[in-house]
């Protein structure tokens, strides 16, 4: 996701390209953007005069190259392969246009324990990384818990294998619940042993809102942009009558949608859960998202910074403001975003970094 960035102009987004797969925690900050400047700078590969690199950002290994000339900036995508420096490890970078993938990096902690009953989670875990490769994982705890970290489009792929394979176990434990019913006259040992060789330990339940209607998984960001700026949302549900259980889990928002006429309106789910995708799809390349940093700063400055985005609310009615205790996320259109931060720095008089 995008972080502070300063332009001249709101068409310098054309001529700004994002960078990702920079090492992380190699060189210091300074070393790195002058590397990264150097590269981008060379006519070997493809480059031309650097105005600015904004690094670091609030994704790792992410950086932000803007040219004097946009025609630079296409020709460095479009060369699309890029290695940064053979005395770092010849880090290969991901390049693609400013605004494009803006809520590309999602890092979570997925509890997996509930699969300990139809899998071994370290197998489990093995699988995950052969069908998702571009996802990197941490080192999986004893309780059955894991860090994980990539883009969104790779976590939509996850959250799908994983529900298939809850939905697996749920029908597993059906199964092995009507079987119980079969045992009945048996006698408690015999029961014991077929119980004891068909579920080793039963774990949590699968949640009652993965039974019923459909499940679809959005980036928080977007989901509230959707929810709070766009009507389509609201309106959907309700045209075709559905109500919707939202779970939002820090950067992974799951809604589940259901019905609530009879079940021959049950193909209208599946219609909906279309429709939101696709919009978010939109807004997913569309959105830029910025953060005014709160953590560390003084009261009076705090205070300052929230006010200037409070009275700004009112006049940009396409910007959605989140306010966190730590920051203040802005997201909206990429001219939206520069024009909101410019007034909110002359606001403060430009004497408050944020």
């Amino acid at each position: 996701m995008a972080s502070t960035l300063n332009v001249k102009e709101s068409r310098s987004s054309e001529r700004t390209i994002t960078v990702a797969g920079l090492p992380v925690g190699l060189f210091d900050n300074h070393l790195l953007i002058t590397l990264v400047k150097s590269h981008f700078q060379d006519i070997k590969n493809e480059g031309g005069v650097v105005e600015d690199v904004i690094y670091p950002t609030r994704t790792k290994g992410v950086a932000y190259v803007t040219f004097r000339e946009k025609r630079v900036a296409e020709n460095i995508i479009r060369k699309k392969k890029h290695h940064l420096a053979k005395k770092i490890g010849s880090a290969q970078l991901t390049i693609s246009h400013f605004g494009e993938k803006v809520f590309s990096s999602v890092n979570v902690t997925l509890d997996l324990s509930v699969f300990r009953s139809q899998h071994s989670l370290e197998s489990l875990v093995k699988g995950l990384k052969r069908k998702i490769p571009t996802l990197c994982f941490g080192p999986l705890t004893s309780s059955g818990r894991i860090s994980i970290q990539g883009s969104f489009l790779d976590f939509k792929r996850l959250k799908e294998t994983l529900l298939l394979k809850a939905s697996s176990l749920l029908e597993e434990n059906r199964n092995f619940i009507s079987e119980g019913e079969k045992w009945k006259g048996e006698s408690p040992k015999r029961s014991l042993q077929r119980s004891n060789t068909s579920l080793e330990s039963p774990g949590p339940s699968v949640p009652e809102t993965t039974r019923h209607g459909v499940t679809l998984v959005l980036d928080t960001d977007i989901f509230l942009y959707l929810k709070n700026k766009h009507r389509f949302y609201e309106s959907t549900l309700k045209k075709f009558h559905m109500q919707c259980k939202e779970i939002i889990d820090g950067e992974i928002t799951t809604i589940c949608i259901k019905s609530t006429q009879d079940d021959s309106e049950s193909n209208n789910e599946k219609q909906v859960k279309k429709l939101i995708e696709r919009l978010s799809h939109d807004l997913h390349f569309k959105l830029r998202k910025e953060t005014f940093i709160l953590e560390g700063k003084e009261a009076r400055e705090k205070r300052s910074i929230k006010l200037a985005c409070e009275q700004l609310q009112s006049r940009y009615f396409e910007v959605l403001t989140n306010f966190y205790k730590t920051h203040i996320d802005i997201i909206g259109s990429s001219s939206d975003i520069y024009l909101f931060k410019k007034e909110v720095m002359k606001l403060l008089g430009q004497k408050v970094r944020l």
